[in-house]
């Protein structure tokens, strides 16, 4: 990967197969703007087709994880074509946002948030969108949103946050907007695991390590499993979905390899 083609991201293979990326704005607390937006489609198309990187670990430079969208360029932005109309806005700019969580989603390599500091509004959404989620002890997130007179459902947060907490819980942060200390991140389920901060990076290294060891295709189907069976309709529906991902990996020549350490030794005679 063209690691020069980020503007506000970067981006380096740390150990073979793990990919890093830190949002680079250390100066705005690595706030989201159109040019970040735009640094993140490029990434999503390039892990799309990249078969070396295996799992991706997403952080922040500097004090913070994400603190959302940069409000400084909203009066500016507000000029542009974006804000004619609802149509062009919601078509140019809210729903290019709203892709944000979609492409991380979409990506077929484990995402593990690695939340340094805040993440708020849209950092809060990234986060929610990883796979796994590790936090440093002066992390929080906000659903920022409702603060600023908007709907608290952003970003996918009004799906995601009850998937990971229950409603109830989810209900209470999105309505109040108020700041989840990683203690109590970690006490809800939000977080796996609270590591002190210059442990941070290799805890999701660690974490990344495991992964890899397992088969390339064992990885992806997994990731798309857990994201289409969450929402199955019913158990048939759920199995049906992992029955197909076994049958392809039964035959994808890992397992019969893998499985020679099970065998029963013969018995000597």
């Amino acid at each position: 990967m063209d690691t020069k083609m980020f503007t506000t991201l970067t981006f380096s293979e740390v150990e073979p197969g793990v990919g890093l990326v830190t949002l680079n704005r250390p100066e705005r607390l690595n706030a989201v703007n159109p040019n970040m937006v735009k640094d993140f489609e490029t990434l999503f198309a390039a892990l799309a087709e990249d078969e070396t990187i295996r799992v991706l670990i997403l952080t922040g430079a500097g004090r913070g994880f994400c603190s959302g969208a940069d409000l400084s360029d909203v009066t500016d932005y507000r000029q542009t074509e974006a804000f004619a109309d609802p149509e062009r806005y919601l078509r140019l700019a809210q729903e290019r946002y709203g892709r944000l969580v979609l492409g991380l989603r979409a990506t077929p390599q484990p995402v593990i948030a690695a939340v340094n500091g805040p993440a708020a509004g849209a950092g809060f959404c990234l986060a929610l969108a990883s796979d796994v989620r590790f936090a440093s002890p002066g992390a929080y997130f906000i659903a920022s949103f409702i603060n600023i007179g908007l709907s608290a459902g952003e970003l996918g947060s009004s799906y995601l946050l009850p998937r990971l907490v229950g409603l109830s819980r989810a209900a209470e942060i999105l309505y109040t907007g108020r700041k989840v200390h990683a203690e109590e991140a970690e006490r809800m389920g939000l977080v796996n695991r609270i590591v002190a901060a210059e442990l941070l990076l290799e805890t999701a290294l660690a974490c990344a390590r495991q992964m890899i060891a397992k088969s390339p295709g064992g990885l992806k189907l997994t990731k798309r499993a857990l994201d289409r069976n969450i929402d199955a309709q019913s158990l048939t529906e759920a199995v049906d979905f992992e029955n197909r991902n076994q049958a392809l990996m039964v035959f994808s020549g890992e397992f019969f390899k893998l499985i020679q350490a099970f065998a029963k030794q013969p018995e000597k005679r």
